[in-house]
């Protein structure tokens, strides 16, 4: 598995900047709210700011809204193609609340006086009459601009990844019991005032290893709806271990057929057909997650040798493997096929994804020589660029001499040597950007404490609090990193002890929430007494979505 580097807590965050408290909750007339209010843990209308992730900004105040059997969900894009996308979004949003609410939330392009209104303005911002001209010019590629008043909730954005976060707080506002898919009681009111967010990094990502053991099509889909929902924006899929090979590959077809028929432990393991990959990134796409797939090499090859011996220096396939151990195999770097095999490998990877990442993992190339090493990763480096990727490895690839435009993904923790850290920051300096994936932060694998079951602990334990309470900015300027190197943060999750939906859950809620709140809010808002409140009030949403989450003895959560 990869380790990484911790840091001292970022204490006293300020808090987020909110104008005078919340106006008195609206009726809906005729008892068309659906029913009496819900429990009392649940009021009426949340507090604007009371969401994961925090958001940049907001003013509360003014009438609020409650959806009624007459809202309709008003769709409208600058252009045919920005009117396309926002009644997608505004046919999802419908999706989410139609079962709970037993509302029809007709999704139209018309406008009306009550409702949730969709709008994609475009990059010249807002030309609505009687809204100042160009005020959501600021709101980029993925940010948002939510009102709420007496007459409905308008979410308005430039794009529409920022009109699809947008959703997603308006679903944090509402009742927990909205994503339940059967009929409850409401009223369901949103809060008045208005909500003005932009992301703090533009790579806000969660890994999930799908090699040490085969996760199916539909396990994959549920984790990509469970990361929208926190304005996670992108996926790495680890395809491809010493364990198994998970992906078809049409020029090696042994490397799905054999490398892929097993798993940690044993069992069938399993394999993504082309048709079933594009799948997923077109889920992952319609949720807004760029789909960033890895091919970890030289080391983590097994699977592969197993399945060709003439990838193997000796050319003999050695077994298939199914324990956890780590930097026995290699790839061999002097022998020409293997380029062909990598070249074959990321031709036909790159065709199957649209995002401009690709990751050659990288890490743990502990059979590897050095000097074999640092020519493996430049030719492999060559190929990913000459199929139109943008190369991503592990931290470990600054040994080597990363390609221009190159990203590393740092995974050290507290016993991470100064000499490495001052390598990542050496080609940092140069211009290759990090992720920034501390295994003793980040690592949704790593186990909360000594009681816990699942996961592993080789880099500590790691509580929500711990996993919370840090500053990407300046997690690594003691080595000499510099702010603006960091592109973002990432969560991984490694599967050695994890196979099934609900293990996945109980490691990856509720860490995963604060890592995206690490990637999207200001640090201003960081500050771990005000987000376990927060983080305690998502307990109800996450028990209605079916998640099984952690229930930390560090966090207040709602009874029930």
């Amino acid at each position: 598995m990869r380790q990484h580097s911790t840091l001292p807590r970022l204490f006293g965050s300020l808090l987020l900047v909110v104008a005078a408290g919340i106006a008195g909750i609206g009726a809906a007339p005729g008892g068309a709210s659906g029913g009496a209010p819900g429990p009392a843990h649940e009021p009426a209308a949340r507090p604007l700011d009371q969401i994961v992730p925090a958001p940049a900004q907001v003013r509360a105040g003014g009438a609020a809204y409650t959806l009624t059997a007459r809202s309709r969900i008003q769709v409208e894009g600058r252009s045919h193609e920005d009117a396309r996308e926002a009644r997608r979004i505004g046919s999802y949003l419908a999706g989410l609340l139609r079962p709970s609410t037993g509302y029809a939330l007709p999704v139209t392009g018309r406008r009306g006086e009550d409702g949730i209104r969709l709008r994609l303005v475009g990059s010249d911002g807002d030309r609505d009459p009687g809204r100042a001209p160009g005020r959501d010019r600021g709101l980029g590629e993925e940010g948002y601009r939510l009102e709420s008043g007496r007459g409905g909730v308008t979410i308005t954005a430039q794009e529409p990844a920022g009109l699809f976060h947008g959703v997603q707080t308006l679903r944090q506002l509402l009742p927990a019991a909205v994503e339940k898919r059967t009929a409850q009681r409401g009223p369901w009111t949103v809060a008045g005032g208005t909500v003005t967010d932009t992301p703090r990094y533009a790579y806000r990502g969660a890994m999930l290893d799908v090699s040490r053991h085969f996760l199916t099509i539909d396990q994959v889909k549920l984790y990509i709806d469970q990361l929208a929902l926190y304005k996670i924006n992108k996926l790495h899929l680890h395809l491809s271990d010493d364990q198994g090979w998970r992906i078809a590959i049409d020029s090696w077809p042994r490397l799905a057929t054999y490398g892929g028929s097993t798993q940690v432990g044993g069992g069938p393991g399993g394999y993504y057909t082309k048709a079933q990959y594009r799948e997923l990134v077109n889920h992952a796409t319609s949720r807004h997650l760029e789909v960033i797939p890895e091919i970890d090499m030289p080391g983590h090859t097994n699977a592969a040798l197993a399945s060709y011996a003439e990838l193997n220096c000796d050319g003999v396939a050695p077994p298939l493997y199914t324990g956890t151990a780590v930097g026995f195999s290699s790839l061999c770097a002097p022998k020409e096929v293997t380029y062909d095999f990598v070249d074959d490998v990321i031709r036909e990877v790159a065709a199957l994804t649209p995002g401009k990442y690709l990751h050659i993992g990288g890490d743990e190339a502990h059979s590897t020589s050095h000097a074999d090493y640092v020519t493996f990763m430049e030719r492999t480096q060559a190929v990913v660029r000459k199929y139109g990727k943008t190369v991503v490895g592990w931290h470990q690839l600054t040994g080597a001499t990363p390609a221009p435009g190159a990203v590393a993904q740092y995974w050290g923790y507290d016993a991470t040597s100064a000499a490495e850290r001052a390598q990542v920051a050496a080609a940092a300096k140069k211009g290759t950007r990090l992720i920034l994936s501390p295994a003793d932060r980040a690592y949704l694998d790593m186990k909360y404490d000594r009681t816990t079951v699942l996961g592993q602990s080789w880099a500590g334990y790691t509580e929500v609090d711990r996993s919370y309470d840090w500053n990407p900015a300046t997690y690594l300027a003691g080595a000499g990193v510099p702010e603006d190197a960091v592109l973002g943060v990432e969560a991984p999750l490694w599967t050695e002890t994890l196979a099934t939906s609900d293990q996945l859950e109980s490691m990856a809620f509720p860490r995963l929430p604060g890592i995206a709140e690490l990637g999207w809010s200001p640090a201003a808002t960081h500050d771990w007494d005000t987000y376990k409140v927060r983080l305690a009030a998502q307990g109800p949403r996450m028990a209605a979505l079916g998640i099984d989450y952690y229930r930390s003895p560090l966090v207040n959560w709602p009874a029930g």
